[in-house]
């Protein structure tokens, strides 16, 4: 597809409000744009499917956003903050039931017919975000920065710290509030006008006019379809994703009232759906549950219908556009330096192994594009942009070129970081963006190129922080196969040991440690309990994950079989359940002959544990955040949880050690 039949496919989906079919798609860009290719009705079904733009209605016909939310009611609870100053925040509400093109402050609410009054309130930031956490918790200080320029000027200003105080543009409630007589407990049904242009209307309903068997119904509705939408679409690609589908795969039932709000929903009324990390971002999942990691770069902004460049690329793990590389070569001009097969090393770095024929093609079209280029290009309309887009590519060929060293690497993907190709992935995806917006003649506004410097900042920080990460476990990886991990005797005097990961379901607490075979599940507990450095102060049990069409379920193991049993019955992963609300996932890694003087200990690891008491992995969450970014009392209030001198960040090994070595743990196997 060309670019204007992509924008008309674009457009299609953003006005079409009925169902349709793929003639009916099809028809419309063709009257948009009358030259075509045979295979257009193909790419068109393959784009529309594989970036989950509209929803299966059944196999012949599509239902857009639009045609899915637009007039569906959805409820909005204000705090106690909106209800003191007379405000209403917009902010993540309205997900999925606006156009996600629009941003919060861009709505525009009606009250019995009339447009309501916009006010600003101002305030610290750390104030405001909770208000966009359904974007993902990552993404609310551009959502607080994006609301006018002062704010983007204040945040552009200080990347590492948050501004004193911005202002937000609020809906202007203080009247609204005094003649419906609303109370704490009462909310508002707010009803999609028009989804594209983001207009509702609201209505308030008291707080005990909704019998909650009722409200119990849209709960169960809602909890299915989240778990829907986690089984059949996996993490997505956004928050927003998630939240569109859940509410298509909850059914007509999630899109009427009786209803919770979104926001009470996921922070106050399940116990089956919760955020968690998701490599530098966060995604909606199962609770307890960790998000599988993936060696694959995802390449989501490439279309299906990539060119002959594209999809050799594609196929090498280098998934970018052919605007990517017009980037570099605009790079190249910018230095001067218009050597090809330098420009095609920056591309495909040499730990990626093409063929002549392929070197040749891609070689080509960076000629091509030089010649292109070259004439009316000049380094001096370039200042602004040329060091801007040198970072970036930087930054691109290093992430791809790790990807690839780790992939040609033979290590077990298990030794590395939690989630390292996810985290490498999204770092190579938002810096083709910044490439691709970089890929023009004209320099984009200074205050837009300064937050691609200031986001730059970040995403190069955060590339340094895993590639630390990354090394730290290659050295490990290679120290264990040079000495502790040695192939198991064949002269019947082996002491088989295994490497073993526990990570604790919903944080980013993981720990490494070393355990022999012979141990049983009851010992296995007290590992965990000492490597988190937790008190068995609660029930536990451990599990196998059964294969229930991608859905999480556990069957109880008895606690007297040996390590070795279970995974000579080819089990490598198990679930720990502590109490009822932390979930535990112990990952059984490669198997070696252990010294006679060998010890259980940790031999990697990130986070400080959670304290043991507190109530789940959300709380926990939760505590955190306050931690970060609440006020004086609520900062208060979470180290009082947590612990005075709780640190997030410290991984203590030495006391982890000591508490592995401690008591029962000290010695070799047990063996009763």
């Amino acid at each position: 597809m060309t670019i204007n039949q992509e924008e008309a496919l674009y457009e299609f989906l953003e006005n079409v409000t009925e169902p349709f079919t793929l003639e009916d798609v099809t028809a419309f860009i063709k009257m948009i744009e009358p030259k075509q290719g045979s295979r257009l009705s193909m790419e068109i079904a393959s784009l529309i499917d594989s970036r989950n733009m509209a929803f299966h209605l059944d196999s012949r016909r599509w239902v857009s956003r639009r045609g899915c939310f637009e007039g569906a009611p959805f409820v909005i609870n204000p705090t106690k903050l909106e209800l003191l100053n007379g405000i209403l925040i917009p902010g993540h509400r309205c997900i999925p039931f606006a156009n996600p093109q629009r941003l919060p402050h861009e709505y525009v609410f009606y009250w019995r017919g009339n447009p309501i009054p916009m006010t600003t309130t101002e305030g610290p930031p750390e104030e405001f975000y909770p208000y966009y956490y359904l974007f993902g918790e990552e993404y609310a200080p551009q959502y607080v920065a994006r609301d006018n320029p002062e704010n983007e000027e204040a945040f552009n200003s200080d990347p590492y710290e948050d501004p004193p105080e911005v202002s937000i543009k609020t809906l202007d409630m203080r009247n609204i509030y005094r003649e419906s007589a609303f109370v704490p407990g009462d909310r508002f049904v707010a009803r999609t006008r028009d989804w594209k242009e983001g207009t509702f209307d609201l209505e308030r309903v008291g707080k005990d006019e909704w019998p909650q068997v009722e409200l119990y119904a849209w709960l169960e509705a809602a909890e299915g379809g989240f778990e829907d939408a986690f089984s059949l679409l996996g993490p997505g690609s956004s928050t927003e994703e998630q939240v569109a589908y859940a509410y298509w795969y909850g059914g007509k039932r999630m899109r009427e009232v009786p209803a919770y709000s979104l926001e009470s929903f996921l922070f106050e009324k399940t116990d089956r759906i919760e955020t968690t990390a998701y490599g530098i971002e966060t995604r909606f999942w199962f609770a307890g549950k960790e998000i599988p990691d993936s060696r694959i770069i995802e390449g989501n902004l490439l279309p299906p219908d990539r060119t002959l460049v594209e999809d050799i690329l594609f196929r090498r793990q280098v998934p970018i556009s052919e605007y990517v590389i017009q980037s570099y070569v605009r790079d190249a001009l910018f230095h001067g330096e218009e050597d090809i097969p330098r420009i095609l090393e920056r591309i495909v770095p040499p730990s990626i192994h093409l063929e002549e024929r392929e070197w040749k093609i891609l070689a080509d079209y960076i000629g091509d594009s030089l010649e292109e280029f070259r004439p009316n290009y000049t380094p001096f309309a370039d200042q602004l942009m040329g060091p801007v887009r040198q970072r970036v590519g930087e930054l691109h060929t290093a992430v791809i070129d790790l990807i690839a060293r780790l992939n040609k690497g033979g290590i077990d993907a298990s030794w590395l970081p939690k989630h390292t190709y996810i985290v490498l992935s999204q770092i190579q995806g938002h810096a083709v963006g910044v490439l691709e917006d970089l890929d023009s003649d004209e320099a984009p506004p200074e205050a837009d190129l300064e937050a691609m410097d200031n986001s730059l900042d970040s995403m190069i920080e955060t590339y340094e922080d895993i590639k630390e990460l990354i090394e730290d476990a290659l050295n490990t990886f290679r120290r264990s196969n040079l000495s502790v991990v040695k192939p198991l005797s064949r002269d019947g005097k082996s002491n088989p040991w295994r490497m073993v990961q526990i990570s604790i379901g919903g944080t980013g607490v993981w720990r490494r440690a070393a355990v022999p075979e012979s141990y049983r599940l009851q010992d296995l507990h007290r590992v965990v309990q000492g490597a988190l450095n937790w008190n068995s102060a609660s029930i536990y049990r451990f599990g196998i994950e059964k294969p229930n069409n991608g859905l999480p379920g556990s069957g109880t193991l008895d606690n007297k079989l040996r390590i070795g049993e279970l995974c000579g019955e080819g089990i490598s992963e198990l679930i720990y359940e502590y109490g009822t609300k932390w979930t535990v996932k112990v990952i059984m890694l490669p198997r070696y002959d252990g010294e006679e003087d060998e010890t259980v200990r940790c031999v990697a690891g990130a986070g400080a544990p959670p304290p043991e008491f507190i109530d789940g992995p959300l709380r926990f969450r939760k505590s955190l955040s306050a931690l970060e970014r609440g006020n004086e009392s609520e900062k208060q209030v979470a180290l009082h949880e947590l612990g005075q001198n709780f640190n997030p960040d410290y991984f203590d090994i030495e006391g982890c050690n000591r508490n592995l070595n401690s008591g029962i743990l000290k010695s070799r196997a047990f063996d009763r």
